[in-house]
């Protein structure tokens, strides 16, 4: 499914921004701007340019973060994507990041465009250990120069797990609603210790933000949620996201509901056997940072739940399915603790 198009005005816009910024005046579009399928709260296309040079001149992506959001994080997420590039990590290389909001109504990344097509659509065999090994990759880089990297846009204090679960906290505690209170106060009060050696986490690996082509990984893709802590959040994380995130938003016949929730298990099975042989995780500490990754997602249904409330507007799919209250049982499972949401429809 292809997002909204970026309309002419914008285009023209956006040409201009670009002319100037590369001291090009004959720039012009080779493919204007086209949108293009990704992104959950981001608005992504690809174009291609005539009359830059060098890395300007080959195919590349343009994402747009909503005017909401804090503009910055277009400087973090590229700050973070070109660290693991520079350290040999498949990342697109990030050209250009702006705060920016007048070129096109919120801040921007252009990057290049990587290779290769979304891992599901290029295998459907062998998914679980393409995702341990590329995840793996990323754990074992060296997380100081990502850290200097952070240095650059605000500091590397907010890149840190500690700066997540404070900025967690700081959300919940933000809004009237207040039915993810307990579950956050027994996030703070059971935090493990810190790990020996902290890793780069990407914070949202899965298959549909890895990039293959002929069985090779050529992009890891969409890096705000990247912060350096305990590989074991990683792994929580990206365990959340693949037996969670639901396939109740697309209908399907109950047989074939039932065949792709067999797979999932199936998937998530030998995802974490995969991990575990990778590197042991303690029980406890596993059982936790999944609690984490679920808040995380819970506090971001339940502000949007919120907010679609007041506008009296539709909400997504995701954020108006079960997949919040599934994860609400989720992390009552693991806690004792059971998070409320909103309901919806309101």
């Amino acid at each position: 499914m292809s997002g909204p198009a970026l309309v002419a005005p914008l285009a023209d816009r956006f040409l201009d921004h670009l002319r100037a910024k590369l001291s090009a005046p004959a720039l012009r579009y080779a493919a204007p701007p086209s949108p293009i399928t990704g992104g959950h709260d981001t608005k992504i296309f690809s174009f291609r340019l005539d009359g830059a040079s060098d890395a300007w001149a080959g195919p590349l992506v343009l994402r747009v973060l909503p005017r909401e959001h804090d503009p910055r994080r277009a400087l973090r997420e590229a700050a973070a994507q070109n660290a693991v590039a520079g350290l040999g990590y498949p990342a697109p290389r990030v050209l250009d990041a702006s705060a920016d909001l007048a070129p096109l109504g919120g801040a921007y990344l252009v990057m290049e465009r990587a290779a290769g097509q979304p891992m599901l659509e290029e295998r459907l065999i062998g998914v679980a250990g393409a995702l341990v090994e590329i995840q793996w990759r990323l754990h074992e880089l060296d997380a100081e120069p990502f850290l200097r990297a952070m240095d650059g846009v605000g500091g590397r204090g907010p890149a840190m797990f500690d700066a997540l679960l404070a900025q967690l906290a700081s959300r919940v505690a933000g809004h009237p609603h207040d039915g993810l209170r307990p579950g956050m106060d027994w996030l703070l009060a059971q935090r493990p210790p810190e790990p020996t050696r902290p890793a780069i986490c990407h914070g949202d690996l899965h298959p549909l933000n890895v990039l293959m082509s002929e069985r090779t990984v050529t992009g890891v893709l969409d890096w705000p949620n990247a912060v350096v802590g305990d590989p074991t959040y990683d792994v929580a994380s990206t365990k959340v996201i693949l037996a969670f995130v639901p396939t109740a938003i697309v209908p399907l016949p109950a047989l074939v509901r039932g065949v792709v929730h067999l797979a999932r298990l199936m998937l998530v099975g030998r995802y974490m056997a995969g991990m575990g042989r990778r590197r042991p995780m303690a029980p406890r500490a596993l059982a936790y940072y999944e609690a984490v990754a679920c808040m995380r997602q819970l506090v971001r249904v339940w502000a949007a739940r919120l907010a679609a409330s007041e506008r009296q507007a539709p909400l997504d799919p995701l954020d108006a399915s079960s997949f919040g209250e599934r994860l609400a049982t989720h992390f009552a499972r693991i806690t004792g603790v059971r998070p409320v949401l909103p309901p919806w429809p309101m």
